[in-house]
């Protein structure tokens, strides 16, 4: 860990560190926002980022050109990454909202919420820039550089949902926070019923669409393909037809094929006003469409690895008779 990136570890610690924070708010503090704890929004939030600080402090070990300009933009991402979680905490902690407050009565949230609103943009750039940087180079081996490169693809992505939020029309509305004050809000996160009903923990809607939903997914793409990478390692070990590494990344290729068609239905799920646990025809039509090509596709890699391991263990005979 001595090569990983400095400031995005501390982000990570601090992070994690919230979460404990939030743990002990769940039990003890009995204030409810929107329907759940004020303390909910902050763990989700120190989870999201204490997890992708990890691994893009992982990362930027691996960069073979450009580590420099590599450790200032993981600083920039790491710094808006704990403005905003600490912007987030503390509207949490104060009972009231964070994203979408039109409050221009409470000068605390008028001074918060340009840090919510720029800081979004600075971590997209920078996350932009670090995709590239990773995109131009070979980080590791083919299995790993195709996770790492599809990963950063679909956190991109993920991170590009917000902003569709900001240009899709949902009329303002005003809602009831911690403290009984009426907060109006000029946005949100559903489609079709704005305030609408969530599940546990993540307060995705079950009344209409959410694109919270494609925002997870595609935020959290390239941890699911790095486990993925490090289990079909694991597996070469004990399976001969996984230890060549095209193999393993063909297979990497195919998950990514997979999981971005994923991130695309949810996408097109929530833009229709659907809750993820209520899909129509439609959408379980994609959801089955994405995967039979992921299945046809895994299935080809591996039955084309069989084949030629063993056609190889069947020459080789041969090849000792004829010496």
């Amino acid at each position: 860990m001595k090569s990983w990136h400095r400031p995005l570890l501390i982000c990570a610690g601090l992070m994690f560190t919230l979460m404990l924070v939030c743990v002990a708010g769940l039990l003890i503090d009995d204030r409810t926002l929107l329907g759940e704890s004020v303390w909910v929004k902050p763990l989700k939030f120190g989870f999201a980022f204490g997890l992708y600080a990890g691994t893009l402090a992982w990362l930027l070990s691996k960069l073979v050109k450009g580590r420099r300009l590599g450790w200032w933009v993981g600083t920039v991402f790491a710094a808006a990454a704990t403005v905003e979680v600490g912007v987030i905490t503390l509207q949490a902690a104060r009972g009231t909202i964070s994203h979408f407050n039109a409050d221009q009565s409470d000068p605390i949230t008028l001074a918060l919420v340009p840090f919510l609103t720029y800081g979004v943009m600075i971590i997209l750039i920078a996350q932009l820039i670090i995709g590239i940087m990773v995109l131009i180079q070979r980080t590791a081996g083919p299995a790993l550089t195709r996770a790492i490169r599809a990963g950063l693809g679909l956190a991109t992505v993920g991170m590009l949902v917000p902003l569709y939020w900001m240009v899709t029309d949902i009329h303002p509305r005003t809602v009831t926070d911690a403290n009984g004050a009426q907060i109006p809000m000029f946005q949100g996160h559903g489609i079709g019923d704005p305030d609408g009903h969530g599940m546990p923990l993540t307060n995705w809607s079950v009344t209409g669409g959410d694109f919270r939903v494609p925002h997870f997914f595609g935020l959290h793409g390239i941890q699911v393909l790095l486990v993925l990478t490090a289990v079909l390692a694991a597996l070469a070990t004990r399976y001969a037809w996984l230890r060549d590494e095209r193999v393993r990344a063909r297979l990497v290729g195919a998950a990514a094929l997979g999981y971005s068609g994923l991130v695309a239905v949810v996408t097109w799920q929530a833009a229709r006003g659907q809750s993820l646990i209520h899909p129509d025809a439609a959408t379980l039509a994609a959801f089955a469409a994405v995967a039979l090509v992921t299945a046809l596709a895994t299935a080809g890699t591996i039955l084309a690895a069989r084949r030629a391991v063993r056609q190889a263990a069947g020459t080789e005979p041969r090849r000792l008779i004829s010496l």
